[in-house]
C-alpha cells in the first residue's frame, strides 16, 4: 500500500506540521507502508517516471526535539518557493497524491485544516484520512462551531465575535479576564487572555492578523483537559497543567514547564464520563470522521467545550500519542488504525 503523508503548507503551523509528517512518516514506513513525505506548499520537482520512486520504506531523518517556535508570516513562507507562483498546492503534489492509496494529511492550522485541502483532495478522488470538507471547515471556524455547540446544547464559554479593534468593554456581555483569539486557527496563534479594557485593542490587532474575525470570549478558570476520539474509541482524558503562563504556542511545542496528566487520580469519576460523552456529542455535531480531539475546560463540575480539532498534531510533544500510549496503542499503532479506520469509511461510503 503506497501513501502520502502531507505536511508543510501555508500555514502559520508549518513547523509543527513538519515534525508531525516526518514522525508519521516514520511510523508507517516502520509497518512496512511505502510512503512519500510532501510538503504541500513546496511540492517536488520530478518527472512522472520518478515520482514511484519517492514511495519507500526507508526512514527519514528526525530530531524529535526540535520544532521552531516561530510564527511564520505569509512573507516568509512564500520566499521558500522560487518563482512567483503563491499557491497553496506546490509542483506535482497532486500527481503524487493520484498515486497512493491513500493520503495521510500531517498538516495543521488553516490552510491545512479549514477544509480547503479536503475539497481539492475530493474533486480528483483522492482518498484521505481525517474528516471531510465541511466537518473540516466547521471545526476549525471557532465562530461556526460555537454556533453548532450551542444548537445541540454542548456547554461551551459565552462568546461575541469582532471585526474591528476598536470595540468597548460595554459591547462585550460579560466581565473581564476574556479570551481573544482569530476565529480561524489553531495552536493557540494569536491568542491572548485580555485582563483590562486596555489591553482589548492590541490583543484584537494580533489576533485579526491572521483573520478577518476574532472570537472574544468569557474566560472560564478551571482545570484544562483534551480528549481524543479514533475510529469511534474514546481515549483517556489528559490535563494540561502549565507552572507559568498558560498553555500557548510554545507551551505546546518546547520543552518547558508543562506537565501532562492522563486521567488524574483525583478527576472525579463524573466530570471523566462527561467529558466523554461531550466528545462524542461533539464530534458527532459537526460532522467529524476518523479521529480528532477536543478541548475542555472544567469549572465547578461543568466541563466546557472550548474547540474541536480535526488534525490534531502528532508531534512527540502532541496529546494524541500519549492518550493512546495509555491504553496499549502505540505510535505506529495509532497512524496505522487512523489509515485503516478511514479506508473502512471509504468502503462503507462506496457500499451505501
Amino acid at each position: 500500500m503506497k501513501i502520502v503523508v502531507l505536511a508543510g503548507g501555508r500555514s502559520t503551523e508549518r513547523n509543527v506540521s513538519l515534525s508531525s509528517g516526518v514522525k508519521i512518516t516514520n511510523a508507517l514506513r516502520s509497518k512496512g507502508y511505502k510512503v512519500a513525505l510532501v510538503d504541500l506548499f513546496l511540492g517536488k520537482d520530478v518527472q512522472d517516471t520518478e515520482i514511484d520512486e519517492l514511495f519507500t520504506t526507508e526512514p527519514e531523518q528526525e530530531d524529535p526535539t526540535k520544532i521552531s517556535d516561530e510564527i511564520l508570516t505569509d512573507e516568509k513562507i512564500n520566499a521558500l518557493r522560487p518563482g512567483k507562483s503563491k499557491a497553496l498546492f506546490g509542483p506535482n503534489v497532486l500527481k503524487i497524491c493520484q498515486a497512493a492509496d491513500m493520503v495521510y494529511l500531517g498538516l495543521h492550522g488553516e490552510d491545512g485544516e479549514n477544509g480547503k485541502v479536503q475539497a481539492v483532495l475530493d474533486l480528483f478522488e483522492i482518498r484521505y484520512t481525517g474528516s471531510g470538507t465541511l466537518a473540516s471547515g466547521l471545526a476549525m471556524n471557532k465562530k461556526f462551531s460555537k454556533e453548532i455547540f450551542q444548537q445541540n446544547q454542548i456547554p461551551t464559554a459565552q462568546y461575541i465575535v469582532a471585526d474591528q479593534v476598536e470595540l468597548s468593554a460595554s459591547e462585550i456581555p460579560f466581565d473581564f479576564p476574556v479570551v481573544v483569539k482569530p476565529a480561524n486557527g489553531g495552536s493557540s496563534v494569536g491568542t491572548h487572555i485580555v485582563s483590562r479594557e486596555l489591553d482589548l485593542a492590541a490583543a484584537l490587532k494580533d489576533a485579526l492578523k491572521f483573520d478577518n474575525e476574532a472570537l472574544i470570549e468569557e474566560y472560564i478558570q478551571g482545570r484544562e483537559f483534551s480528549v481524543a476520539i479514533v475510529d469511534g474509541q474514546v481515549l483517556p482524558p489528559v490535563e494540561i497543567v502549565v507552572t507559568s503562563g498558560w498553555y500557548d504556542f510554545e507551551h505546546k511545542f518546547q520543552d518547558n514547564s508543562v506537565t501532562h496528566f492522563i486521567t488524574p487520580p483525583e478527576l472525579d469519576d463524573s466530570i471523566q464520563k462527561q467529558m466523554q460523552r461531550l466528545t462524542k456529542e461533539t464530534f458527532a455535531a459537526l460532522g467529524m470522521q476518523n479521529y480528532g480531539r477536543i478541548d475542555f475546560l472544567v469549572a465547578d463540575d461543568t466541563a466546557y467545550v472550548i474547540e474541536a480539532n480535526s488534525l490534531p498534531g502528532m508531534t512527540p510533544r502532541s496529546l494524541i500519542p500519549r492518550e493512546a500510549a495509555v491504553v496499549g496503542i502505540s505510535y505506529e499503532d495509532l497512524c496505522e488504525k487512523i489509515v485503516q479506520s478511514k479506508l473502512r469509511i471509504y468502503e462503507q461510503q462506496n457500499n451505501n
